[in-house]
């Protein structure tokens, strides 16, 4: 065989064994497409979210480091996850009122928080902003498409960086000042989601801990899977303003 022949060879299983494994994650990237869709305003195409997931996949194939300590499948989470978003942001589909009518539900939480001392209840939001639970719920419901990166946080020191707090893909490489910074940002997580009522942490933790569909955490929880969206759409902003109460409580201590 000549030299030639050895090489194309070789590129030929190298390609056969790249299809296998892409072929081997498609489950994932429909998985995760469907959880993001899940969250999204119904003009939104799922087929799209697929099509940028395979992208997402086929990079991540592509670029991964066996040498690292991180799994395939881990990484490959991590770069599907992320070219659907990106696709999402590019299309940037919120509108000024209502990420406005966020920053409202928001400054209510953290205004009721402040007087009563706990989470408020969602009649309560309602009843500070001047409208009806269901248009609360309405609201929450389509914000929460907007925030698909809602676990982000922004760390004290720095208002300009954000840390993934759910999906992240740690390395023996990592310096030991980003692995006390990842452990700050979840530890504030944690008390955050403390402040939140059992159902909505039960809700929180099955969605991005045991990482189930709506549909299934209905199953679970014996709720209709409207009502499970309802509380992870309200969930998030008293989770962000419980957040925010600590940075502030922080910048000024």
């Amino acid at each position: 065989m000549t030299q030639a022949e050895m090489a194309y060879k070789e590129n030929l299983e190298g390609s056969q064994e790249r299809d296998q494994l892409i072929l081997n994650e498609l489950p994932q990237v429909h998985y995760i497409a469907r959880r993001v869709y899940e969250r999204l305003p119904q003009h939104v195409p799922f087929e799209d979210l697929v099509h940028a997931g395979v992208i997402g996949l086929i990079e991540a194939i592509r670029s991964y480091d066996a040498k690292k300590s991180v799994p395939l499948r881990a990484y490959a989470k991590f770069r599907i996850r992320g070219a659907i978003v990106d696709s999402l942001r590019e299309l940037d589909w919120g509108s000024r009122p209502l990420r406005r009518k966020g920053r409202r539900i928001e400054d209510a939480i953290t205004t009721l928080s402040a007087k009563l001392g706990r989470q408020p209840e969602a009649e309560e939001i309602a009843a500070e902003i001047g409208i009806s639970v269901e248009k609360l719920y309405e609201t929450a419901l389509k914000l929460d498409g907007l925030i698909l990166i809602g676990q982000e946080v922004r760390p004290a020191y720095d208002r300009s960086e954000t840390q993934d707090l759910i999906e992240s893909a740690p390395s023996r490489d990592e310096n030991p000042f980003d692995l006390c910074l990842r452990t700050e940002i979840k530890d504030k997580l944690a008390k955050a989601i403390e402040t939140l009522s059992q159902k909505e942490q039960m809700v929180i933790s099955l969605y991005y801990k045991d990482e189930l569909t709506m549909k299934e955490i209905a199953a679970v929880l014996n709720l209709g899977e409207s009502r499970v969206s309802q509380i992870h759409a309200l969930a998030l902003p008293k989770i962000r303003a419980a957040l925010q109460e600590m940075s502030f409580d922080e910048a000024n201590a």
